[in-house]
């Protein structure tokens, strides 16, 4: 017991520190609950998810039994989608409803949109009528919307209160959210008409009407308002929550910070992983074959365009043939190319994410990045027509490989900027196939110019 003192003083800043995380799985491994809940019992919720997603599944489930009378429900809030069914399922069902119980409404919302049916009853039945009525409602409204974001839990005053009187009814209110930021501002239809800072509200004289201190970024968004346009409106206009309005514009709930970063942070994920063609749902917990699954589609994608590049080459057999220095050249054009064309792919996808590239500047930064490549491509035709001169004693075969350059750089910037821009005016996805297509383009027309100009010039 005094190396464990010993251990937890030590490791107080760091609360997954490699040693901490070695201590709990010997824990695990022994099966002392005792030693367990000793070592967890300082985490903070998102570390102990953390936890659970770096264990293996049988570790993961040792760990639920030996632990699972701790588990409340800001751990299962934290966990990631891709293991929340597997950990609830291995919860016994009256942790499982204590867990919940004190959650707010957008966490349960988050939680039962993953699970199956008999879960989702399992966890509704653990909560009041008043919540249960309020959760049910919410999981009513389109998937990914703002209605399933927000959290039924507001705090309201009458238009024409003053600060005096939303202060003492504040303080003799039975119950509060455990965090809010605004006291919404409605009229006797429950119509939001502006909100007010808790800061502003304790810092201003009793008499004053509310009214007069509403806050200018004061905004509604609508329940069935896709949740990437929530994060969206949150990060442009530096909101903090925002009321959450029906169809007939009454208040139905409110979005916080919290919840609209942790979308915008999703997306920002979502986007990355789809560059990188392996899904957007990807997880470290996944298994082989649910990974293999999310992977093969874009692995299959890429060998057709690679044969395509290869049947290019074919056409040229006569030429390699002739000039069997050309085989060693061509990944130079191929991967400058490809990486060319994944900046510009990568700077247009974020700008279109975060609606800095739109119609209006679209030319414009077409026109930079295509000047980007061609200067680029300039430099670097100095450089490999030097090489070739230098290395293969051939100027000729450096000043084909350096037009090469200069015509794939050029194509790269430029289809790494149009694609996306093209699949979104069509309305798919830029981040989910434009690299197949620009690395497609660039193979393709790299491997083109190179071996035609050297087809015209050095056989």
């Amino acid at each position: 017991m005094a190396e464990f003192d010993s251990f937890s003083a030590e490791t107080e800043d760091e609360p997954l520190d490699p040693r901490r995380v070695a201590a709990i799985r010997a824990a695990v491994e022994a099966g002392d609950a005792a030693r367990l809940t000793g070592l967890v019992e300082p985490l903070h919720a998102a570390d102990i998810a953390d936890l659970l997603e770096q264990m293996a599944p049988a570790d993961r489930r040792d760990f639920l039994r030996l632990y699972s009378g701790e588990m409340d429900g800001d751990i299962l809030s934290e966990i990631d989608d891709s293991i929340r069914e597997e950990v609830i399922g291995a919860l016994p069902h009256d942790v499982l409803a204590e867990a919940v119980r004190d959650l707010e409404t957008d966490d349960v919302v988050d939680i039962l949109e993953d699970l199956e049916a008999p879960e989702q009853a399992i966890i509704l039945s653990a909560l009041t009528a008043a919540d249960r009525a309020a959760v049910e409602q919410a999981m009513a409204y389109p998937e990914y919307s703002a209605g399933r974001l927000m959290q039924r839990e507001v705090v309201v005053a009458p238009a024409h209160w003053t600060v005096g009187e939303t202060i003492d009814h504040l303080r003799g209110a039975e119950w509060l959210p455990d965090q809010f930021y605004h006291v919404i501002l409605v009229d006797p239809r429950m119509r939001p008409q502006g909100y007010v800072t808790l800061g502003r509200l304790l810092s201003s004289r009793r008499e004053i009407a509310l009214r007069d201190i509403v806050e200018d970024s004061f905004r509604t968004i609508e329940a069935t308002e896709e949740e990437a346009e929530v994060a969206y409106i949150f990060n442009q206009y530096h909101l903090i929550s925002c009321p959450v309005v029906d169809e007939g514009g009454r208040l139905v709930g409110v979005i916080t910070i919290d919840d609209a970063m942790n979308v915008l942070d999703e997306e920002h994920e979502e986007d990355m992983l789809r560059l990188a063609g392996v899904g957007d749902e990807s997880s470290l917990s996944d298994g082989v074959l649910a990974t293999v699954r999310r992977r093969i589609p874009w692995l299959f994608i890429n060998l057709v365009a690679a044969n395509l590049a290869a049947l290019v080459i074919a056409q040229f057999e006569g030429t390699i043939s002739g000039l069997v220095v050309l085989a060693a050249l061509m990944p130079i054009v191929a991967s400058m190319g490809g990486n060319a064309g994944t900046q510009s792919l990568t700077v247009a996808v974020r700008a279109l994410a975060t609606r800095d590239l739109t119609g209006s500047n679209a030319w414009r930064v077409i026109r930079r990045e295509a000047g980007v490549g061609l200067v680029n491509g300039c430099a670097f035709a100095l450089v490999m027509g030097g090489v070739g001169w230098g290395i293969y004693g051939s100027g000729l075969l450096g000043g084909v490989l350096g037009a090469a350059l200069v015509f794939n750089l050029f194509t790269a910037a430029l289809a790494g900027t149009v694609v996306p821009l093209l699949l979104d005016r069509l309305g798919f996805d830029p981040a989910l196939s434009s690299g197949t297509f620009v690395t497609t383009i660039t193979d393709v027309v790299g491997f083109f110019a190179f071996l035609g100009l050297a087809s015209m010039i050095l056989i």
